[in-house]
């Protein structure tokens, strides 16, 4: 109780909305990562008892030590987008999230089924007129894993609707309003991710999609020059173009080559490769032959 009221006097905060933060919304959170809570709220003119922001617990790099340690980051909550499109008197609703089909694959050693996809559109009201901004986006590039492997976090194994259901609605809320609505990724889009992450994020706001094959392709770039004075196998060029085929993630490609110990996927070994194009083509419901797509 000490602690509580010297913080109270130094911050002019009312004992009693700081025991509820406290011990109700922010239980087990640190005083200084509350009290980030509440300048937060106050530059943003929003009510904390609400919890319009998560205190979310990041993996950082240490620039002096190199290693990983966490740190407590203030983020945005998909209620707080929500929020902030309530107050330009121009929101005219949000649709029901809409599913694209049912897959079910094995990653990293757990089955899992999820959808393929799923697509949000939020109306706004210009000039008298209800215009439409739909966002679009993919379970495959949107879950957190645990740490470097494939195996999907805890919360995207029990809510892979819900969760990709909010990534698009915090991605078509950006689209519609994005003069009020953070670039910032909301904390539900961060869940289970590291800083680094989160960076990448925050420096590319151009949209998800133009994002996305931008990164695909410097990855792909990077890999193909690594072989580009080798006659590749057909091994590997079936899989590259795979992967070209079926835009597939930088993140999975950069997690085959972590998980085997190399830098490129022409260092995985043609039995890794294989298994590789084994896993596209089951994830995508094709043969192992391309041209059967």
């Amino acid at each position: 109780m000490n602690n509580i009221v010297a913080v109270n006097t130094s911050n002019e905060i009312d004992q009693h909305i700081w025991s509820a933060l406290k011990n109700s919304l922010y239980t087990g959170a640190k005083d200084e990562s509350i009290k980030m809570v509440l300048d937060y709220c106050k530059a943003a003119k929003l009510d904390p008892m609400q919890k319009p922001v998560h205190i979310v617990p990041m993996s950082v790099k240490n620039a002096v030590t190199g290693k990983y340690e966490y740190k407590d980051v203030v983020m945005a909550g998909i209620g707080l987008y929500r929020i902030q499109a309530a107050r330009s008197n121009q929101y005219a609703g949000v649709s029901e999230p809409e599913f694209g089909e049912d897959v079910t694959c094995n990653l990293g050693g757990v089955e899992i089924t999820y959808p393929k996809w799923c697509k949000v559109t939020v109306k706004k009201l210009v000039n008298n007129t209800i215009v439409e901004f739909t966002a679009k986006e993919y379970w495959l590039e949107n879950y957190a894993s645990k740490k470097d492997e494939l195996t999907p976090n805890t919360m995207w194994r029990k809510r892979p609707y819900g969760q990709l259901a909010k990534c698009a609605e915090a991605q078509a809320l950006r689209k519609a309003f994005p003069e009020i609505v953070s670039q910032h990724p909301t904390a539900e889009e961060m869940e289970g991710k590291n800083f680094n992450d989160l960076e990448m994020e925050v420096k590319n706001i151009t949209p998800k999609s133009a994002s996305i094959s931008s990164k695909l392709d410097s990855v792909l770039s990077h890999q193909e020059e690594e072989v580009k004075n080798l006659e590749p196998s057909e091994t590997l060029a079936e899989l590259i173009e795979l992967i070209k085929l079926h835009n597939v993630s930088s993140e999975i490609i950069n997690k085959w080559c972590s998980k085997a110990g190399v830098e490129s996927i022409a260092d995985l070994g043609e039995e890794r490769q294989l298994s590789c194009i084994e896993w596209i083509n089951k994830q995508y419901n094709y043969s192992l032959s391309p041209e059967a797509a």
